[in-house]
């Protein structure tokens, strides 16, 4: 209070390193009460930080979108770089300061942590003299691409230096002669002189590189085989302290596979977006009365011998869509490997052992499978849905293509697909050629996915829409549905389930140009009608189905 004015308070909101489900408590609260939401972006205009906060953020408040005029570019300022840079921390504090003066309360938004190499610090400089200012801590990028390794970063007395990879080549080379574990920050055009520097005080073997830390972006890589052209600004270099557990996220790289027997327990895994999509228990009685005949472990009837992998499909949602094969082959099984929710699909029996892990690396997940049966060990790989549909028997299968598995024998066993359980819900509107695309640019770039998208459309084929969406990758339904209406009419059914199978489904018809994208999350399949799918309302609700003749 100036003056017997109220004014505004200024939060420095700390968002975390990416993964929207790592935001604090309090950071989510404040997010959604504030009356401005403020940000940085580069010229592009998209803000990293405005994302991370989108889910918590409501309708009605005013955003200030503070725009860099300068990055990594050159500029024409009479002062330089650092010239236009406080000028425009200058202008954007001044901005800031109009709302606080009118009584507004503003969440600067930061990711990482406010006052870790943060744009925050510079507002908090230029405003927390003049109004009520305070700072929620983050989750910073070093924990996250810790997290992301899978081994500890420092441990007992060790100790920890952060380092800016712009530091000069040299002192960052003294530098990491001298501490036990860092983290060099700040990549992108400075990693060659960070992989130097990391050679030249020989870490580089001891080092790890890590993109995008908790994003649906994420990447793991030794240091020494990163593409120095393919280095987001988003990543981190770590060299843990000496003698650490071998980073998880790297389990099947050479130097790992001596140590796998120890770590096949703690392995973590990828999961495909696909595996999101249901989420059900099946009941123990449904799996151990419902077919009694597997209910007697130890048999050889799905793996043909002392060891090997099965990779399964539980179906879609309800416990009715596993088929008899593979509740014999889970009831045989010694291990179950796969992502936790699958995994806790299965009812627990005395002495399996169950292997559940989080939702990343799909290739360490099949080479964790495929070591425990090359022990002698009996292994299904749980998937949802049908496992050779964006789900684990493609990875299985790749891995498996190493000479190192050679005597380990695989098999896949089919599973209902999420695409056969929504058709089923309104009809047939599989009834005649169709495609399955998945919308996930994950794991292949967002331009062969509309590439494909556009010849499925253009030879007027139904369309199987599998990840349309996910909490951090929200954008494509969008695209997609404007694509489409290139090829088809805007009356063209489209069918929306969601959680088939699962307690809450819902499946709905609407019209393609109608598809609302902000009705689709990570749970949602979506069919689109070809000319030939045709939609009516019946007493039963509306049914849809595709002509399996075309009119001549």
């Amino acid at each position: 209070m100036t003056n017997g004015i109220v004014h505004g308070k200024l939060w420095g909101v700390g968002l975390g390193p990416g993964d929207p489900e790592l935001v604090t408590v309090k950071a989510a609260r404040i997010i959604a009460a504030a009356d401005v939401i403020a940000f940085h972006s580069a010229r592009h205009g998209r803000s990293i930080s405005r994302a991370i906060a989108a889910p918590y953020m409501r309708e009605g408040q005013l955003e200030e979108h503070l725009v860099y005029p300068v990055t990594t570019e050159t500029t024409d300022h009479p002062g330089g770089y650092q010239g236009a840079i406080d000028e425009f921390y200058e202008e954007a504090a001044e901005r800031l300061a109009t709302h606080l003066a009118a009584g507004r309360s503003v969440a600067l938004l930061a990711a990482g942590d406010p006052l870790f190499y943060s744009s925050y610090m510079h507002m908090h400089r230029r405003l927390a003299d003049r109004f009520d200012a305070e700072i929620i801590p983050g989750i910073t990028s070093v924990s996250a691409a810790s997290a992301a390794l899978g081994t500890p970063l420092v441990e007992g007395e060790q100790v920890l230096t952060v380092l800016p990879g712009t530091m000069p080549t040299a002192e960052l080379t003294r530098r990491l002669r001298d501490t036990e574990a860092a983290a060099i920050m700040k990549l992108g055009r400075t990693y060659p002189g960070v992989r130097q520097a990391l050679s030249d005080s020989g870490r580089l073997d001891d080092a790890y590189y890590i993109e995008r830390a908790s994003s649906d972006r994420q990447r793991v890589l030794r240091a020494a085989d990163v593409d120095d052209a393919d280095v987001p600004y988003f990543s981190i270099t770590l060299v843990p302290g000496p003698q650490p557990t071998t980073p998880l996220r790297l389990a099947n790289s050479a130097q790992a596979q001596a140590q796998r027997k120890v770590a096949t327990d703690m392995a973590v895994a990828h999961l495909t977006d696909t595996e999101q999509a249901q989420h059900v228990n099946i009941p123990a009685a449904a799996s151990d009365t419902a077919h009694p005949a597997a209910a007697e472990p130890g048999g050889d009837a799905s793996f043909g011998g002392p060891g090997g992998v099965v990779v399964v499909g539980l179906g879609p949602g309800s416990a009715d869509w596993t088929t008899p094969e593979v509740h014999h082959a889970l009831a045989e099984a010694t291990d179950l490997v796969g992502y936790t929710t699958y995994i806790n699909r299965v009812p627990e029996r005395p002495g399996q052992r169950r292997h559940a892990s989080d939702n990343r690396v799909e290739s360490e997940r099949a080479a964790m499978a495929l070591d425990l049966a090359k022990q002698g060990a009996k292994v299904v790989v749980v998937s949802s849905g049908d496992p050779g549909v964006f789900a684990m028997a493609a990875a299985v299968l790749e891995e498996s293509a190493d000479p190192q598995w050679a005597g380990v024998p695989v098999r896949v066993l089919p599973g209902l697909t999420a695409a056969n359980a929504v058709a089923s819900r309104v009809g047939a509107p599989l009834g005649h050629d169709y495609a399955m695309i998945s919308l996930s640019d994950r794991l292949k770039p967002w331009e062969v996915v509309a590439q494909r998208l556009s010849a499925v459309a253009a030879a007027d084929m139904a369309i199987a829409i599998y990840n349309p969406a996910s909490s951090q990758r929200t954008w494509q339904v969008g695209a997609m549905r404007d694509l489409l209406l290139e090829h088809r009419k805007p009356d063209t059914p489209v069918v929306i389930g969601r959680d088939v199978g699962g307690p809450t489904e819902s499946v709905r018809v609407v019209l393609l140009a109608e598809l609302d994208p902000t009705e689709v999350d990570m749970r949602t399949l979506l069919i689109i009608g070809a000319s030939t799918t045709a939609a009516m309302d019946t007493d039963q609700g509306p049914r849809v189905y595709t002509s399996r003749r075309y009119q001549r």
